[in-house]
């Protein structure tokens, strides 16, 4: 019988509830009864726009009406077979059912609940509000039971609201008030989005701003660079043009010393060849006639009396070039560093929030390895280079300049910039936990200069030092540290990580060079099982 009724309903029309009769079917796909449909249409006409009674698609011009012959045969072959009488039947309304509030005597299963009449109908009383222009703006939805809780029982009206158990409005009133309460929180809310918006061009602002102020001084900064460079050239080729003339005047001086040297050596042999030829004369008168006018020789010039003395002028000249490129380098390097300042001064301000909890701190992980360069000879390396181990032996490392020869530390070979975080397991009870420029010098322990910080790790405590100053560290210890580092804000804190993190000690400094994560074993400590380790995090 239910299988029945459904299909009795799927060739029924929407508006008379009927069978289909001469059915039609519109351009959306739904089928009328062609008069239920042309009527329903007529109400439309003033429009020139008509309507789909249930899915409400709008059609201009009106559609041409033809029948459905498939439809027809089908509705035909219904009736033949009396499936009217179960649709009658099914469409009862039974106890789970929604009933249809018009309906007298037995009532009928409600298709429809109507939020503006507050009440559920059938489908031949839903018929006017299908029909009715007045009534087609109604909101129909699916049946529902709740709408009889908003009419009153005792009186045939809307039921009233109770405000404060003595003063009553009505829902008209009441979304009055409500509406009110609606726009105040609307211009609430365009106010702060003003705001808003207000902030946001003026971080736009300071973006272009700074973008402009950055371009300019990157233009002015090369211009004076260029200026710089070209005084530089300019300097040179001075220096070149005085070194080269300096060097024409000396090499014409000893040319034309060279000159007279060789006229007196060319006619002091031609002297000893006459002296030689009168020495073979065997005449004796001859000999004694010629010999006073040959033997005559004119001033000796002796080349010890010639003034030959070391040119010093070129070694000055290079000694001074020396001189001003030290004075050069170190003025760039102070003004270098005043512009690192500077810049870090800016940052500092525009800084982020430091991180509070372990997952946020893992967001700015960084893996680290050792650098086999810098360990000590009485270090172990293991773990691809994230583990080091304190030894009794000395190991067969070959000699590099970075090497720490006598301190017991090692530097790790990542340098570190930006925002990094990292943790270290250690194990023994004269482990010290660092970060450290790369210039901090082979026999320089960490802390102890102020080119590095270090955290020093006991049984029961900690001490941390920098610039050889050392303060206490009070709080839980456990064989896991983090350090973060906040390099342009110029952070640097040390945490215990257990089951929760905790702040041992945090510095708030400038720093001028990239750093680099270091370990170290206080020797008066140690003992052979002490280790470090880098711990990979996820």
């Amino acid at each position: 019988m239910a299988q029945r009724g459904v299909q009795m309903e799927k060739i029924s029309c929407p508006i008379c509830m009927d069978l289909l009769k001469d059915p039609v079917t519109i351009p959306c796909g739904h089928s009328y009864c062609m008069n239920c449909i042309k009527t329903n249409w007529e109400g439309e006409d003033y429009k020139r726009l008509y309507s789909c009674p249930q899915c409400r698609k709008t059609f201009k011009p009106r559609p041409i009406l033809e029948k459905n012959i498939m439809l027809a045969e089908l509705v035909k072959e219904m009736k033949e077979t009396g499936h009217q009488t179960a649709t009658a039947d099914h469409c009862y309304a039974g106890p789970e059912d929604v009933a249809c509030d018009v309906c007298t005597g037995r009532k009928m299963k409600a298709v429809k609940s109507c939020l503006v009449c507050l009440a559920s109908y059938c489908e031949e009383d839903l018929k006017p509000h299908y029909i009715a222009p007045p009534l087609k703006k109604h909101k129909l939805v699916d049946p529902s039971k709740k709408l009889q809780d908003n009419i009153s029982s005792h009186h045939d009206e809307v039921m009233k609201m109770f405000m404060g158990g003595q003063e009553t409005v009505s829902p008209e009133a009441e979304r009055t008030e409500k509406q009110t309460e609606l726009q105040v929180s609307r211009q609430q809310i365009q106010h702060r989005i003003q705001d808003q918006e207000k902030d946001l061009k003026l971080l736009q602002q300071e973006v272009e701003a700074t973008n402009v102020s950055a371009d300019k001084a990157v233009e002015d900064s090369e211009k004076i660079f260029t200026e710089l460079i070209h005084l530089i050239q300019k300097r040179s080729s001075d220096v070149k043009q005085q070194i080269r003339s300096q060097q024409e005047t000396e090499v014409s001086r000893v040319k034309d010393l060279q000159e007279k040297l060789e006229q007196k050596i060319t006619e002091l042999k031609r002297k000893d060849a006459e002296l030689e030829q009168l020495s073979k004369t065997e005449d004796h008168n001859q000999f004694l006639h010629n010999y006073p006018s040959l033997s005559a020789l004119s001033e000796s010039t002796h080349s010890s009396s010639i003034n030959i003395h070391p040119l010093r002028y070129f070694e000055d000249v290079t000694a001074a070039v020396s001189e001003l490129r030290d004075k050069l380098q170190d003025l760039l390097r102070d003004r270098g560093t005043n512009v690192s300042l500077a810049v870090t001064e800016v940052e500092v301000i525009r800084s982020e929030p430091e991180p509070k909890t372990r997952v946020e701190f893992l967001e700015y992980s960084q893996e680290i390895t050792l650098d086999p360069n810098t360990t000590n000879r009485k270090l172990l390396l293991s773990e691809g280079n994230r583990k080091v181990t304190r030894m009794n032996q000395q190991q067969s490392y070959p000699d590099h300049p970075d090497r720490f020869t006598y301190c017991h530390q090692v530097l790790s070979r990542e340098s570190l910039t930006g925002r990094c975080y990292w943790e270290v397991e250690r194990r023994g009870r004269g482990v010290y936990v660092a970060v450290s420029y790369k210039n901090v010098g082979s026999a320089e322990w960490f802390g102890f200069n102020d080119k590095s910080w270090s955290l020093y790790c006991y049984t029961n405590s900690y001490t941390f030092h920098h610039n050889n100053t050392g303060i206490s560290v009070s709080g839980p210890v456990s064989s896991r540290l983090g350090v973060y580092l906040d390099h342009r804000a110029g952070v640097l804190s040390f945490y215990n990580v257990s089951e929760t993190m905790t702040l041992l000690n945090r510095v708030q400094t400038t720093f001028t060079q990239p750093l680099h994560a270091g370990i170290g074993f206080y020797s008066s400590f140690c003992s052979s099982i002490d280790s470090a380790e880098f711990i990979k995090l996820k």
